[in-house]
């Protein structure tokens, strides 16, 4: 199946953003950020969980080098707390988590339920 695209909110240097509602958490299929647009070192992704449960997101290591030359570090996990729970995770880093064809994927634990959003940070403002 094809992951959920997570399009990609970009914050304003000197300036301010309106809060995104996010895309909802889709753990039948996983989601894929594009990273066409930005560099992974400057995305930073909230992940909100509206479940009675803590649930994990796992950021997938990258398989190919290159360009994932340290994807051998493995993949990263980390727990969203229940109810109202908000966990940011990142600035990513490309060597590790870019996938062959410019991609991040990030895999949902089941019934997990919430919000995931991307966030492009501004260089040199």
């Amino acid at each position: 199946m094809a992951r959920t695209s997570v399009p990609i909110s970009n914050l304003v240097g000197n300036g301010s953003l309106a809060d995104p509602a996010g895309t909802a958490i889709d753990p039948t299929n996983d989601h894929v950020i594009s990273l066409s647009t930005v560099h992974s070192e400057e995305l930073v992704i909230r992940v909100t969980n509206t479940h009675s449960s803590a649930h994990t997101v796992t950021l997938k290591a990258g398989g190919t080098n290159p360009p994932a030359w340290r994807g051998g570090q493995g993949d990263l996990t980390a727990s969203v707390a229940a109810n109202t729970g908000v966990t940011w995770i990142g600035p990513v880093s490309s060597s590790r988590f870019q996938q062959a064809g410019g991609n991040l994927y990030i895999d949902i634990e089941a019934s997990h339920a919430g919000t995931i959003t991307a966030f492009k940070v501004p260089r040199g403002t």
